[in-house]
């Protein structure tokens, strides 16, 4: 993982003020850079769950749509190895806000852990973990499991469709079973995803609602 750089970032929301402050000598050093930025941006923001401030959002997205210029695996979906295994998400514009978040109980009785994806190249199977706590029954460690296949539509798309989900303990099930399809309706996969940004420790990807994903390679297994 690029290490956050130290002190103000003095980033602002445009593409060409970030791009000021990096060092175009090399490729790999300019890619470098704007990863530290970016991880320097997304820090404290929760993963962007609960929403994020606009100036803050358009900074992330000129850093992202940076980052894409210089994708070294344009077509990921010829190279799927590099897809595979273990990812954690550091940032999506997927939000949880207003009643939505009350209803889930998401403000101060349940805290979320981390979302872990597992990406299984040969079966053509991701498995999406979202982890939880509940503080009001003795801390209770759960989490909502989607699985889903995927295949290939392009040399940087892949179409993935639902195939079950699952909570467990059956106590967490029983805190959101009453809108558990709310739930499921945030982190449903379905859909297609562009991989637009992929290389050793990062990946990036879009999808056809329009939310941007930041995920980084993981040794955790789900």
């Amino acid at each position: 993982m690029a290490k956050v750089a130290k002190g103000s970032s003095g980033l602002v929301g445009d593409d060409e003020g970030v791009a000021n402050k990096l060092d175009y000598g090399t490729e790999y050093g300019r890619v470098d850079q704007i990863k530290a930025y970016l991880y320097q941006a997304v820090n404290g923001l929760n993963r962007g769950i609960f929403g994020v401030p606009s100036a803050k959002k358009s900074e992330i997205e000129g850093l992202v749509r940076q980052l894409e210029s210089q994708n070294p695996t344009p077509n990921p979906t010829a190279n799927l190895d590099k897809v595979g295994g273990c990812w954690k998400l550091v940032y999506s514009t997927i939000t949880i806000l207003g009643s939505k978040r009350t209803k889930l109980g998401l403000r101060d009785f349940i805290n979320l852990g981390d979302f872990l994806q597992n990406i299984y190249v040969a079966e053509g199977k991701a498995v999406n973990v979202i982890k939880f706590n509940a503080r009001g029954l003795s801390m209770l460690n759960g989490q909502l499991m989607i699985d889903a296949s995927f295949r290939v539509a392009s040399e940087s798309r892949v179409d993935i469709s639902y195939d079950k989900s699952t909570i467990t303990p059956d106590q967490l099930m029983n805190v959101f079973r009453q809108n558990y399809d709310l739930l499921l309706g945030i982190f449903n996969p379905e859909g297609w995803l562009e991989i637009t940004y992929i290389d050793d420790t990062m990946r990036i990807g879009r999808d056809d609602k329009g939310n941007v994903f930041i995920l980084e390679r993981s040794e955790e297994e789900t």
